[in-house]
């Protein structure tokens, strides 16, 4: 959750963030190097930035969201949500922050869960990223999935087992946000998300800070996606990527996580 933080929380936010990026150096140098088709994610490079991809079809992959335990307590951290699936006899195969949140961890804006709304679609003005018009909404919905512009996706009425609102948008329609620009000086690891074919979701964090206008451009120009989507950014990006041996802890607790589950082998 971008927001501007009291001096003492910045400070602690930027110590975690310099130990996350030394934890990445060394899982680098550690892991081999991911290679396409071998699992769901792959590190790649694009101008200097270093990022991870991960991709799910929503046809085959059991692609959700999640928020709070069977409790009502907020999950929190990848952890958690990890053994209470276990617990269900399901594997966590992969996990990322799934949009911004207020300080008690409910989500800022429209939020879907199982077909249920748990939060209503926020599409007031205010300061921060996700006021950023237009910003969006990633929903998945019986194999399909997309990234839809807030407002297309309200007056369209679209049906989704699961939703999230955040902002800004990166692409719409092929090209980076207007008020995205170039010559940007705001660097923080960021994640998101676009969807190709109307069912293969890429979830994408960088690995390093990258500006906005970086980031918006690996979607649209290496990942050619028409429509993507800022989920979030700072201390809050974080990804949970087993087959990457990837498992971020240097963020504060989170509100809406995405995930991918299948049974657990037995």
């Amino acid at each position: 959750m971008e927001a501007r933080l009291p001096d003492a929380e910045l400070n602690k936010r930027m110590i975690e963030s310099f130990l996350r990026t030394l934890a990445i150096a060394a899982l680098a140098l550690l892991s081999p190097p991911a290679i396409a088709g071998e699992g769901p994610c792959a590190d790649l490079e694009d101008g200097g930035a270093a990022y991870t991809v991960c991709d799910f079809d929503a046809r085959k992959s059991d692609i959700r969201l999640f928020l709070r335990d069977e409790t009502g307590e907020t999950y929190g951290d990848f952890s958690r949500l990890a053994s209470e699936r276990a617990s269900k006899g399901e594997t966590l195969v992969f996990a990322m922050n799934a949009g911004m949140y207020a300080e008690d961890r409910a989500p800022v804006g429209l939020y879907v869960e199982n077909g249920r709304t748990l939060s209503d679609a926020n599409t007031r003005p205010g300061p921060g990223n996700f006021h950023m018009k237009p910003n969006g909404v990633f929903w998945i919905d019986k194999g399909r999935a997309g990234v839809t512009e807030t407002a297309r996706f309200l007056k369209g009425r679209q049906s989704a087992e699961f939703a999230t609102q955040s902002g800004p948008m990166l692409v719409i329609g092929g090209r980076i946000h207007p008020r995205i620009h170039e010559d940007g000086m705001s660097e923080k690891f960021r994640n998101g998300v676009c969807v190709q074919d109307g069912h293969i979701a890429r979830f994408a964090i960088s690995n390093r800070p990258v500006s906005f206008y970086e980031f918006a451009r690996l979607f649209r120009d290496q990942l050619q996606c028409k429509d993507a989507l800022f989920l979030d950014g700072g201390a809050a990006s974080g990804l949970y990527a087993p087959s990457l041996s990837r498992h971020d802890r240097f963020m504060p607790a989170m509100g809406p996580i995405v995930g991918v589950v299948e049974k657990a082998q037995r």
